[in-house]
């Protein structure tokens, strides 16, 4: 029985000391702290354009020549700025001969013309505007375990 005395009073001399841990749960959540509208509009608006504009036309004259042309074709050709283009016919005489029947006497004439044009241009305009977030917010996300 000495036994079991010396082991009970051994026990009661024993401290007993619980270990604790504690154990942390990190997550991460999302909830809306406030929202943002975006409104794009386009308008429209004209403007008048005054630049000058080059215009070019071409001047016809026809001189009637009507004589007689011994020799090859005469071909085009310039004169200062005319292009002479000469136009030939077929006559019968007692052998055949080249007339030169007419000339073309083609020149350019350049002239400057103020006239306004209207052109339609676009531009866009933007308004952004925050919006509170809803008193009812909940959890996107569930915290991670």
């Amino acid at each position: 029985m000495e036994n079991n005395n010396a082991h009970a009073s051994r026990q009661a001399n024993e401290l007993v000391v619980p270990v604790l841990e504690e154990v942390m749960d990190v997550g991460t959540r999302k909830f809306e702290t406030g929202r943002v509208r975006i409104t794009k509009q386009v308008s429209h608006h004209e403007e008048v354009v005054e630049e000058p504009l080059f215009q070019e036309q071409v001047v016809v004259e026809r001189v009637p020549i009507n004589k007689i042309w011994e020799g090859p074709a005469p071909s085009q050709r310039y004169e200062a700025d005319k292009l002479i283009i000469p136009v030939l016919e077929e006559v019968l005489v007692f052998e055949k001969r080249l007339m030169l029947k007419e000339e073309l006497r083609i020149s350019r004439v350049q002239k400057v013309v103020q006239e306004p044009q209207t052109v339609d241009l676009r531009s866009e305009h933007v308004n952004v505007e925050r919006v509170e977030a809803s008193a009812n917010t909940e959890d996107m996300q569930a915290p991670h375990t």
